[in-house]
């Protein structure tokens, strides 16, 4: 499966011997499944069967669909006579000719003429065959959306799995780094205690100690092995692809708890920077995610 974008659009216009069909489709980021429709006037028992065919094509976003419907072919239809209401018409004209002393001359295609007289009824739709119509034509939106989803989304692992690298690479560093600054306490520790006690023999073990004690407070050992593990699974599951976002988005969230961690611990300026240029590329990487399905 690919890594899909929840962002896209998608048109198609049929005109068939029976129909004219235009169907549209568009989604945007939403966290979970969200529908809405417009269809064209008679035909809103299109909006449910709209709704439950896309859910089951489109996992995740906001997605709205406009189609619009016309039959071309008039069908059945039937003229009927309101003969309650042409009964009404034929008295009050009757009364009118006897109390104004006019020449009455009242023939049916007059009386035809008059209000809702006549009727015209067309023959209900078979539903399932307006249906069939219309979801061949959103079948093809749909799979202008879904491709444009698709590249979006390709675009999108491409970027995730980039950043993914910078800050591995800023890992490795600081992986590297972080045993240099203990040597470097226990080297100015033991520098500035022979300065202060000059004359005095110093301790060695002690020193070795202190240096293990400070060792154990900023080791980060724990944390970068965990922020790869993280970054393991990040790769694995874009590797795989389907409807991954809401994992990704739970994944970032601990990355960047590690990252916080070895913030904390950090006692030296150049892991500190790192560990800020890390923040920065995983707040990119949570802004791009928001956007997979």
């Amino acid at each position: 499966m690919m890594v899909c974008s929840m962002t896209g659009f998608g048109r198609c216009e049929t005109i068939t011997p029976a129909h004219h069909i235009i169907a549209e489709i568009k989604s945007v980021n939403h966290r979970y499944f969200e529908f809405s429709s417009r269809v064209s006037r008679g035909y809103g028992f299109l909006e449910e069967k709209l709704k439950s065919y896309l859910q089951s094509k489109v996992s995740r976003g906001k997605v709205e669909v406009f189609v619009t419907f016309e039959a071309l072919e008039e069908g059945d239809v039937q003229v009927q006579v309101n003969h309650d209401l042409a009964a009404g018409y034929v008295a009050a004209l009757h009364e009118l000719a006897e109390r104004y002393h006019i020449r009455e001359e009242l023939s049916a295609a007059a009386l035809s003429r008059y209000p809702d007289v006549l009727v015209v009824r067309k023959s209900p739709e078979d539903e399932e065959k307006v249906w069939q119509a219309v979801r061949a034509a959103v079948d093809e939106a749909l799979a202008s959306l879904l491709a444009m989803r698709q590249a979006e989304g390709a675009r999108l692992k491409a970027d995730i799995l980039q950043r993914a690298g910078v800050i591995l690479s800023l890992v490795e560093k600081i992986e590297e780094r972080s045993p240099q600054t203990v040597e470097e306490y226990r080297q100015k520790l033991q520098a500035r205690l022979n300065e202060m006690l000059a004359d005095v023999k110093l301790d060695e073990q002690r020193i070795l100690t202190e240096a293990a004690i400070f060792a154990d407070k900023v080791a980060v050992a724990e944390e970068t092995v965990r922020l790869r593990s993280h970054f393991a699974q990040l790769s694995r599951m874009l590797e795989e692809g389907g409807a991954i976002g809401r994992k990704l988005d739970f994944i970032v969230q601990e990355m960047n708890r590690e990252a916080n961690t070895i913030g904390s611990k950090a006692c030296d300026s150049s892991i500190a920077y790192m560990v800020v240029d890390i923040k920065a590329e995983i707040e990119k990487i949570r802004e791009q995610i928001q956007n997979i399905e």
